[in-house]
């Protein structure tokens, strides 16, 4: 019997993987449940409704009533709800699939007591939605009978698998959509099934395409979009994570808590830290839909996003260098640069790591292995391990400030070579010397960001301790193509008198200097660089900023903090605040045509920021706009006046 529509035999037939969560689901229907009630969490598009599916048809198969309740139907659910759960007290062993529950968590209360009886007569309760169960399905009892399962990304063999069901047969085509999926079944089946059917011209650009962005999106983020403040939605999927002090920045107006708060209530946002981001898949779908759309507008937000950033990152907040990193598109940087995973981590090396090290790579007679594993056994603190989330050992790598480094570096056949000109770069520190590296589960012709170089490399950076990394020298294996690509796209220089023979073994130097800024400085010129901009460094030769003058339009009329701009000449203070208001005023009358459009933009920033008014939502009320389309003119138009402001002064325009 079956209440719901559960069996589809078009769906039986997809299903595929999930093995292990089946077996465990299964205890579900026996005789003897110990865990009757059973929480399915994960993020959109990971599969849970269709694992919902297979369990419903194993439980008619062995002829159990199931009830099925849809929290879609948000006003229709509760009568659903109702419904099922007065027919399981009379039906004895039964099962209620009760799915897309974050839509309506108001439930739970309801659900806990008037299931209290249903079980008594045997009924089961598998529930699907995006996060784990409440606190409140752990208290009072209920943590005795109720487990919660968290479904993970598919295996490569059950992705491999899905994409063949879906009529995809060739196997170079399956690998890229596995590798770009990352285990989303939704994911794969979307871009298969567009594949299949002629719809995706470009295997190398999955995350840029336009059809397949905007079916993702509709698919995982759904009716929540639906009234959202796109705008937020947008820096939420250009940034790795946002907090009010970001938002705030990038989108002038915007009341930064309000924002952040607000994205914390969806389903597919999650928290990183104190910040907060879009799932993966969402975040992706939205940047490929804004790409895809407006792209002016997504260079506008990643260059005010940049700037955010590295203003942050240069000031001390170094855990910020992933969120520069993420802005660099460029597949041949992203190979060494792209923010570490979750899958991996940095990790001090432990007894045994050398072992494995050396078997995995089959090093064990080679001549310059000793020299390699002097550095575990000597200088641990110099080797860094990463592993995975199985707490392996994935890579490891070795590193050395020479401004501390050990008395017998000097000894070292690589390190040693290259200390006498690293110290004549940066006796005082600035320096970081990169030895011999692995990546023990990769092979040398993959050609995607690799979870270990990425990671190694953000951990090397926190774990050296040096407060600005300026230069910079480095190796690479004469068989890393992907390597070497890297290092020349970033800007190493090949230094051949600093090259090793290393008991037989070449070992190319290459060598970076990123400048007085140090790498900071570097990644956010290689995003300008991205965006078409030319070097920041020129406009940074003043005081005077874009970011100035938008601050200068935020407060003009607070005489106090426009007397502070850099904009103010000598004076007094309320002659220093008025020169800035005629400043502002000039270059408002100025900065703009005569079209609707541009009268549209100079309008908005008269009524947001020059005229006295009660407020932003009394200018939107003037304007006859809406929220969304008033915060955009209004950051647009601010970005129009300060680079007509930083013209007149001769100032280099870096956001154009």
């Amino acid at each position: 019997m079956d209440h719901g529509g559960v069996l589809d035999r078009r769906e039986s037939q997809r299903f595929v993987g999930r093995a292990r969560e089946l077996a465990r689901l299964d205890e579900l229907l026996e005789d003897d449940v110990a865990f009757p009630v059973v929480f399915v969490s994960g993020p959109g598009g990971i599969g849970k409704s269709t694992l919902l599916r297979a369990v419903g048809r194993r439980a008619v198969a062995r002829g159990l009533p199931v009830w099925r309740v849809d929290g879609r139907g948000q006003e229709t659910t509760q009568e659903q709800l109702a419904v099922a759960l007065e027919a399981m007290r009379e039906a004895g062993p039964s099962l209620l699939l009760f799915d897309t529950y974050e839509q309506v968590p108001v439930l739970g209360a309801l659900l806990r007591r008037e299931l209290e009886p249903c079980l008594a007569a045997g009924a089961r309760v598998l529930i699907a939605g995006r996060r784990p169960p409440e606190a409140a399905w752990l208290q009072d009892g209920w943590g005795e009978v109720v487990r919660s399962i968290e479904l993970r990304p598919l295996s490569d063999v059950d992705a491999g698998a899905l994409v063949e069901r879906h009529g995809c047969q060739d196997e170079e085509a399956a690998r890229r959509l596995t590798r770009w999926a990352a285990g989303s079944p939704l994911a794969l089946a979307v871009a298969t099934d567009a594949l299949v059917a002629g719809n995706l011209p470009d295997l190398d650009r999955l995350d840029a395409d336009g059809f397949l962005a905007t079916t993702l999106l509709q698919r995982l983020a759904g009716e929540e979009l639906n009234g959202a403040d796109r705008e937020i939605i947008a820096v939420a999927a250009i940034a790795r994570a946002v907090d009010a002090d970001l938002l705030a920045d990038v989108l002038p107006g915007t009341d930064g808590d309000h924002a952040e708060t607000w994205l914390r209530s969806l389903s597919f946002a999650e928290p990183v830290g104190t910040r907060v981001t879009l799932h993966d898949r969402v975040r992706k779908a939205v940047r490929g839909t804004l790409v895809a759309q407006d792209p002016e507008h997504e260079r506008l937000l990643r260059r005010r996003i940049v700037d955010h950033v590295y203003g942050r990152a240069a000031a001390g907040e170094l855990r910020l260098l992933p969120d520069l990193t993420e802005l660099i598109q460029d597949p041949q940087l992203r190979w060494g640069l792209a923010p570490p995973p979750i899958s991996h981590r940095g990790d001090a090396v432990r007894p045994g790591d050398a072992e494995r090290v050396a078997e995995a790579l089959d090093l064990g007679e080679a001549p310059w292995w000793p020299g390699i594993r002097r550095w575990f056994d000597e200088a641990p603190r110099q080797v860094l391990a990463v592993r995975d989330a199985e707490d392996r050992l994935a890579g490891y790598g070795i590193w050395l400030d020479p401004a501390n480094a050990p008395e017998w570096a000097a000894e070292d056949p690589i390190f040693g070579a290259w200390l006498p000109d690293a110290l004549s770069h940066g006796p005082n520190g600035g320096v970081l010397m990169l030895r011999d590296a692995a990546d023990l589960d990769r092979g040398r012709d993959e050609r995607g960001p690799s979870a270990v170089i990425a990671t190694g490399n953000y951990a090397t950076l926190m774990r050296c301790g040096l407060p600005t990394v300026r230069w910079l020298y480095a190796t690479v294996a004469q068989d890393d193509v992907a390597g070497q690509e890297f290092l020349t796209a970033f800007g190493y220089e090949r230094v051949t008198r600093l090259d090793v023979d290393d008991h037989g073994r070449p070992v190319a130097c290459y060598f970076l200097d990123f400048g007085p800024g140090g790498i900071v400085n570097r990644l956010r010129d290689v995003v300008y660089a991205e965006l078409g901009l030319p070097p920041a460094a020129a406009a940074e030769r003043t005081s005077l900023s874009p970011d100035a003058v938008r601050q200068a339009l935020r407060t003009f009329h607070d005489p106090v903090a426009l007397a502070a701009s850099p904009l103010a000449p000598p004076g007094s203070v309320d002659d220093r605040a008025e020169a800035v208001r005629a400043t502002l005023r000039e270059a408002v009358a100025g900065a703009f045509g005569d079209s609707a459009a541009e009268r549209l933009q100079r309008a908005v920033v008269e009524h947001g920021y020059l005229d006295a008014h009660d407020g932003h939502a009394r200018a939107m009320l003037e304007l006859n706009v809406s929220r969304s389309t008033y915060f955009r003119r209004l950051a647009e138009a601010s970005d129009r006046v300060a680079a007509y402001v930083l013209a007149q002064r001769g100032i280099p325009n870096t956001q154009r």
